[in-house]
């Protein structure tokens, strides 16, 4: 089996393996994997000295298990602070876009402060239990542990997540395709309802990031609110091995099945 979410093609465009395939059907990705991939175009554009410090995903629809071409184009260039933006498609139809704010590199450590407290490191989690009802795909593409709660055990949760495999075949990740191939999984670890009984689908996700992450593992501590209309909100703050790095919010969509 291909060790990769996507396999290139050429001309911008990357095969969807069984990798991706997320908790909706077989024919659909979890967010994840196409948002890693959209991360990996962005940090390809414009400076390389520059930072994400913030990245917010559209959701169009859902992004098929399918052949995917990538564009993506500078919207306001700057020399201090850059905005981005890229886009999937299957078949000429937007499915999913990003549009990302950089900002240059500086010397702010005399006063960086503020950080909340760091989440249990991963050697003191333990593996979470997989139910046999889903096994596969993108859940299995992706090692977990819990500190508390997790993906089938509804409320908040603290967990810490990595990638098994390549966000592209033939390709290293780096820790921002880790994260990000990671971080749209906040709504579903602390999700309060059975997804075989509800749907609580993210329309959008965002994530600010105030330093660069490190290493394999990301951490999140993660909570979501359901109002009484349908609509939903989860959070979290994100983690490295270091400490926390940033932050994501996602709006969901809820819906009895």
């Amino acid at each position: 089996m291909m060790q990769a979410f996507y396999q290139p093609l050429g001309d911008d465009t990357y095969r969807s393996t069984s990798h991706t395939v997320g908790p909706w059907g077989p024919d659909s990705q979890h967010l994840g994997p196409p948002s890693a991939l959209l991360v990996r175009s962005l940090l390809a554009l414009g400076n390389p000295s520059s930072a994400l410090a913030r990245v917010t995903f559209e959701v169009l629809g859902p992004v098929p298990v399918a052949d995917l071409r990538v564009s993506t184009s500078v919207e306001r260039p700057g020399r201090s602070v850059e905005l981005l933006a890229a886009s999937l498609s299957h078949e000429g139809r937007p499915v999913l876009t990003a549009r990302a704010w950089r900002i240059v590199s500086s010397d702010t450590t005399s006063v960086a402060g503020g950080e909340v407290p760091a989440l249990a490191a991963p050697e003191s989690a333990v593996p979470m239990e997989i139910p046999d009802f889903w096994g596969g795909g993108y859940l299995a593409a992706v090692e977990w542990l819990s500190v508390s709660g997790g993906i089938f055990t509804p409320g908040d949760a603290q967990v810490w997540a990595r990638p098994r495999v390549a966000v592209v075949e033939g390709s290293e990740p780096s820790p921002e395709e880790r994260l990000f191939a990671v971080v749209d999984s906040a709504s579903g670890v602390s999700s309060r309802v059975d997804i075989r009984k509800w749907y609580a689908i993210n329309t959008d996700l965002t994530v600010h990031l105030h330093r660069r992450p490190v290493g394999e593992w990301v951490g999140m501590d993660a909570r979501t609110t359901i109002g009484p209309d349908g609509v939903g909100l989860a959070t979290s703050v994100v983690h490295d091995v270091e400490g926390p790095v940033g932050t994501t919010a996602q709006a969901l969509f809820v819906r009895e099945r």
